[in-house]
C-alpha cells in the first residue's frame, strides 16, 4: 500500500512541475514562432528589411532549440510537435506572405496560387519529416544528407530576390519580376517535397587540424555579416543552391561505395 501511495505522489509531482531542462527548448521554439509571426506583420506593413530579418531570426532560434534540447537532454514529443508548427509558420507562411506582398500580388489570379503552393510544399515536407522519425533508421549513406531541402533553407531560397535587391537595386526589375519569383517559388516547393539528397552538417565532424582555419572562416563570416549583411546572406543562399547538384553527386558516390561494401 505504501508503494502505491509513493507512486501516486510521484505522478502528482510530475503533473504539477516540470524540470527547466524540459521547458528551455520550448522557450527557444516559441521565440522562433514569435519571430515568424512578426515577419508577417512587417510584410503587411511593407517593411521588407525587418520582415527578412525576422525570418532569419526564426532560422537562428530554430537551429538553436534542437541543440539546447540535446545539450540539456530535454527532448519531448510535445517539443517536436511545437517545433514543426513553428517551422510551418516561420518558414512556410511568413515567406509566402512576404513574397506576395513584395511582388506576386501584381500577378493576376496566379500570384496567390504560387504562395499557396509554397506553403503546401512546406507542410508536406514537415509532415514527412515527422513520420520519418518513427520509421526505421536510414542507411549509412544518408547520414550526411537531408531528404529534400530543409525548411529554413527553403525559406531563404524563396526570399533571396528580396535580399539581393537590398544591395543591387539596379537589378530589381529582374529580381522583382512576377515570372522569376513565381518560378522560384515553384522550384523551391518542388525541392522541399522531393527526395533529392541535400547536404546536412548535423553529423559532420571537423578534423582537429582544421579547427584553427575553421575559426578563421567563422571570424571572416562574422565580419562580412556586420559590414555587408545582405550581400553575405544572399551569396550564402546562392552557394547553398549551387551545393544541391554537388550534394547529389557526392550522395550517389557514397551510395555506390556503401552498396559495394555490403555485397
Amino acid at each position: 500500500m505504501e508503494k502505491i501511495n509513493n507512486k501516486l505522489r510521484l505522478s502528482r509531482q510530475k503533473l504539477t512541475s516540470l524540470p527547466f531542462r524540459k521547458i528551455a527548448p520550448n522557450i527557444v521554439t516559441m521565440l522562433a514562432l514569435c519571430a515568424g509571426v512578426t515577419s508577417i506583420r512587417y510584410s503587411v506593413a511593407e517593411n521588407w528589411t525587418l520582415a527578412v530579418i525576422c525570418i532569419f531570426l526564426a532560422a537562428f532560434f530554430d537551429g538553436l532549440d534542437g541543440r539546447v534540447a540535446r545539450m540539456l537532454k530535454g527532448s519531448t514529443k510535445f517539443g517536436a510537435e511545437l517545433d514543426s508548427l513553428s517551422d510551418f509558420v516561420s518558414f512556410g507562411v511568413a515567406p509566402a506572405i512576404l513574397m506576395f506582398q513584395w511582388t506576386l500580388f501584381d500577378l493576376p489570379k496566379f500570384g496567390w496560387f504560387f504562395c499557396l503552393l509554397f506553403s503546401i510544399g512546406m507542410s508536406m515536407r514537415l509532415a514527412r519529416f515527422n513520420t520519418m522519425l518513427d520509421e526505421e533508421p536510414q542507411p549509412e549513406y544518408w547520414h550526411h544528407f537531408f531528404v529534400g531541402v530543409p525548411a529554413p533553407a527553403a525559406a531563404a531560397l524563396a526570399i533571396m530576390p528580396i535580399m539581393m535587391t537590398f544591395d543591387f537595386p539596379e537589378l530589381e526589375y529582374i529580381l522583382r519580376s512576377n515570372i522569376f519569383c513565381s518560378a522560384l517559388m515553384l522550384i523551391v516547393a518542388f525541392l522541399m517535397v522531393s527526395r533529392i539528397p541535400t547536404v546536412s552538417t548535423k553529423k559532420m565532424k571537423v578534423p582537429t587540424y582544421m579547427f584553427i582555419p575553421m575559426m578563421l572562416i567563422v571570424a571572416l563570416f562574422a565580419s562580412f555579416i556586420i559590414s555587408q549583411p545582405w550581400l553575405t546572406l544572399g551569396i550564402m543562399t546562392a552557394l547553398y543552391a549551387l551545393s544541391i547538384p554537388v550534394g547529389i553527386l557526392v550522395f550517389l558516390k557514397e551510395k555506390r561505395e556503401y552498396l559495394k561494401r555490403s555485397i
